[in-house]
């Protein structure tokens, strides 16, 4: 190390030249190697897929608990709702409400096992790891707030080509 006045050199734990009496400038420290930045980037990567595990088995409950209390209201086993307009209306109808109803389990079950997967893609690192966990933040971006929230998350973790390669560091 050399003082910026003078040239001199001077030990590193020197705080001013001997020789012109001029502050020594601490040293810079060097910027993080790539290993450091896979590191980081690795851990980024298994948060996210253990939030996309928690975020698949919320969605799956909830949306059991929603579906069979929408089931059980619409049958009319409710009591006072048991004569209302939706049992005698398009949701009385056999087939179109039971086909809604199975059309959006079926919805549930996909949207659920394509969470699962992204997260199980992401903490395994494996190829299709990444793109499986953007298609399903795509899906999951309109579940406000928590589906939007890891969708965003999703996003700028693995969008971008910094990102994408050090992805494929991994």
């Amino acid at each position: 190390m050399f003082c910026s006045g003078c040239g001199l050199p001077v030990t590193p734990g020197m705080s001013f030249c001997p020789q012109c009496s001029r502050p020594v400038a601490a040293p810079i420290p060097t910027m993080p190697g790539m290993e450091f930045q896979i590191q980081n980037y690795a851990g980024k990567v298994r948060s996210l897929g253990v939030v996309w595990f928690i975020y698949a088995g919320w969605s799956l409950l909830s949306g059991i608990l929603g579906l069979a209390f929408a089931q059980a209201f619409f049958a009319g086993r409710f009591g006072f709702f048991a004569h209302g307009p939706f049992v005698n209306g398009p949701w009385g109808n056999p087939f179109f409400g039971h086909f809604m109803l199975h059309s959006i389990w079926a919805f549930l079950i996909v949207r659920s096992a394509l969470a699962l997967a992204a997260g199980w893609g992401l903490m395994e690192r494996t190829e299709w790891g990444r793109p499986v966990a953007l298609v399903a933040a795509f899906f999951s971006i309109l579940k406000f707030p928590f589906g939007t929230a890891i969708a965003i998350w999703t996003f700028v973790v693995l969008m971008g080509s910094r990102n994408s390669t050090l992805y494929n560091q991994l």
